[in-house]
């Protein structure tokens, strides 16, 4: 509270007679108390820091506006001040000589003009003043400094810090405050020693969202600084008992280096259209970001959110068409196509790969355990046994070939679990012998078997598509002139399904008798349909529930995530270097180029520009090496000579479909590590932010700016507990 009158060359004080009174809330009455001050250095601040910072004492207002017999001294709701020329009269003699004044005296008093200021007189009051704003801010600097380190290492501000004797310990938020008192932080020991306790959990709640508001900001600000940009999602994550999207923002920054952001989660409860809205809603409005610049989009979801997540793509592509539907290069494109179907038997054979992943990474020991079982299963074929052996000590369970390698080492991989279930030689402890257990147990379901095959038999036509498309240059524009030939084989397929089915069929039967798993209907199904077991022949039930949809969901996906207009934007690759040098005998492809006439800089230039870029390259001198991939493409230095190219050459690098270099992808590699190794009550949607981001660094002025703007009243609430 401000120990002095906020008039200048008054001199009442807090030690003094006079009372002083808070500015008001109320933004018209706050007006009129400092016009009738005449401080113009006070015209700018809000009512909420008027009514922290300054006051105003009892000498000022009219004394039928003071209650000067209450204990405390108040003010009616609606008192003005209008009394500024009678500056060092203490109140108890305005009381006395306002009984002796007469009716015409005390009218005079109410008319008397306001004191003048001088520029001068306003410059001293302000320093006066000062100290104790920025106390304040140096006190909420401080705050924001420990969250920001609490961030960027992945600490949670609510996690217990050191352990007390008679129980739990202070929050990590609060311990390093403390201990920065002890250090010599007079900001924040100052405000603690006046309050006791200043560190709320509303006040750790306002600091995060202020922090989250503030690196947002900055990364859309970045990304608008360069111009188009591609919307990516991902696995939907549970934050508090609720499910959220992980949205990232893909660019190419003016340095011309592709770049990945994540920028935050939103809601992801509610159906349909509206979900879709609100969420569109949030992306424009509430973060700022410019959709009519978006010009790509990808989505990694599973099946049951498949539905939701379609809506908000088809929502999308409705309200903003350039926003082409692509792959994302962070999932092969075989798990990708998997991941969407909801299917029982598909979800089964997921769950159990993520489990088997999971396995595996509790101890290298299970690794040796599993080469061994590899050996046994193929003794007279030590070249294939080497080759899997060196597969399962990779994470292969998110290989373009996952569904191969899985049905390829399926025995051995039962006779590893069981082994370390059995646990004979007692190697392990109850965690890794229960996983192996429920392992097993999936293994053992003809569900899982008959899924894994057709997995593995319908997306082996995909398979390498879709290796090319997240390959090299060369590989992705190669997967462009071979997309055709992949959907005529799986229409082929589709037509001949009671062909193929049959030999999936006797594939997984041969599968289960050596494996001895009894071949049926799964339970769950019966127990749906009220149906006795041996009612329905398991050849027909998979048939209906899983070869059918399999390949429609296939067919269905491959035409849709890549379209004509994504094809396109692919095809665009021909521009690396490499590529124009390795076909200089062919043609410019300039229809495919034409996709990109909108948002290049000149298109009346773009022929004769892209004739000389192709003259450029399609001679290699001796000893020359030419760029080849994208990234060292637009690193240079004569590209910026073409600016058509250039600016087609970005629009290529924000393409979702395409894998970012080596040091391109922290962002997503440090938000996978923060959800992975978050325990579920720590995750905050909003630290997450903070974590991942680290590197964009913290402005603590800007944060402790936008925090008094956002609460002007928070100084006495941050110590309330």
């Amino acid at each position: 509270m401000q120990n002095h009158c906020a008039v200048s060359n008054c001199t009442s004080g807090k030690s003094g007679p006079e009372p002083l009174f808070r500015f008001p809330h109320d933004a018209e009455r706050s007006k009129k108390w400092v016009e009738k001050c005449q401080r113009k250095d006070l015209v700018d601040k809000s009512p909420g820091q008027l009514y922290r910072f300054y006051r105003l004492c009892g000498k000022h207002f009219e004394t039928s506006l003071v209650d000067s017999s209450a204990p405390s001294a108040a003010l009616k709701d609606d008192a003005i001040p209008t009394i500024f020329d009678v500056l060092n009269e203490p109140l108890s003699g305005q009381v006395k000589r306002s009984k002796e004044t007469t009716k015409e005296d005390e009218k005079d008093n109410k008319e008397r003009k306001k004191m003048k200021m001088s520029p001068a007189d306003a410059t001293n009051t302000d320093v006066h003043t000062l100290p104790e704003e920025e106390e304040y801010k140096e006190y909420l600097k401080s705050l924001f400094e420990v969250l920001a380190l609490l961030g960027e290492q992945s600490i949670a501000p609510i996690g217990p810090g050191n352990d007390k004797q008679d129980g739990l310990g202070l929050s990590n938020f609060q311990a390093l405050l403390e201990y920065r008192m002890n250090c010599g932080d007079e900001a924040v020991k100052k405000r603690h020693d006046v309050n006791k306790e200043c560190f709320s959990p509303a006040l750790l709640n306002q600091l995060i969202d202020v922090c989250e508001k503030c690196i947002r900001s900055k990364l859309v600000e970045e990304v608008k600084q360069n111009g188009y940009f591609s919307l990516l999602t991902d696995d939907l994550v549970k934050i508090s008992g609720e499910w959220y999207l992980p949205f990232f923002l893909r660019y190419v920054d003016q340095s011309n280096c592709q770049q990945e952001r994540f920028v935050g989660f939103l809601s992801f409860e509610g159906d349909g259209d509206a979900l879709a809205e609100t969420l569109l809603s949030k992306i424009t409005e509430k973060w700022g970001l410019d959709m009519e610049q978006c010009r790509g989009q990808a989505h990694s979801c599973s099946a049951t959110h498949f539905g939701k997540m379609k809506t908000f793509a088809a929502k999308l592509t409705e309200r903003f068409p350039t926003a082409v539907l692509t792959q994302r290069s962070t999932r092969t494109l075989n798990l990708s196509l998997a991941n969407g179907m909801a299917l029982s038997g598909v979800q089964l054979v997921l769950s159990t790969l993520k489990k088997i992943e999971s396995f595996f990474s509790q101890s290298p020991l299970l690794v040796v355990e599993m080469a061994h079982a590899i050996s046994i299963f193929y003794p007279d074929k030590e070249e294939k046994a080497k080759e899997l052996k060196e597969i399962c000590e990779t994470s292969w369970t998110g290989r373009h070939d996952a569904f191969e390698v899985t049905a390829e080492i399926l025995e051995a991989l039962l006779l590893c679990v069981d082994s370390v279930h059995d646990n004979e030689d007692m190697r392990w402890n109850d965690q890794i012998t229960h996983n192996a257990l429920e392992i097993s147990k999936a293994l053992t379901d003809f569900e899982f078997i008959m899924a894994l095959v057709v997995l593995k038999n319908t997306l082996a036509l995909t398979q390498a598509f879709g290796k090319n498309v997240q390959g090299q240059a060369a590989d992705a524009h190669f997967a462009t002139t071979s997309l055709k030939a992949v959907l005529h084989t799986l229409k082929e397929v589709s037509d001949n399904i009671d062909v193929y089915h049959e030999f999936w069929n006797d594939e997984a039967f041969n599968i289960a008798t050596a494996m001895e798993v009894p071949v049926k209907v799964p339970r769950s199904f019966l127990r749906k349909h009220q149906l006795e077991s041996g009612s329905i022949r398991p050849e027909s039930y998979y048939k209906e529930h899983l070869s059918i949809p399999v390949v429609e969901h296939v067919i269905r996906e491959m035409t849709e995530i890549f379209a004509e207009d994504h094809l396109k934007v692919l095809r665009g690759l021909s521009l690396v270097p490499t590529l124009i040098e390795k076909y200089k005998s062919m043609k410019p492809e300039e229809e495919s180029i034409q996709v990109f006439q909108k948002d290049i800089p000149n298109a009346a230039t773009l022929s004769a520009e892209m004739h000389c870029w192709w003259v450029k390259w399609s001679k290699k001198g001796k000893g020359e090496t030419f760029p080849s991939n994208l990234q060292e493409t637009l690193q240079l230095p004569d590209v910026k000579f073409f600016p058509n190219m250039l600016a087609i050459l970005k629009l290529i690098g924000i393409l979702p479909t395409l894998g970012l270099g080596d040091g391109y992808d922290v962002a997503y590699k440090r938000y996978k590590m923060y959800i992975e190794n978050t325990p579920d009550q720590f995750k905050s949607k909003s630290l997450a932010l903070l974590n991942v981001n680290y590197d964009l660094g913290c402005d603590l002025d800007s944060m402790v700016d936008v925090y008094m703007k956002t609460y002007p009243d928070s100084e006495d609430a941050s110590c309330d507990m």
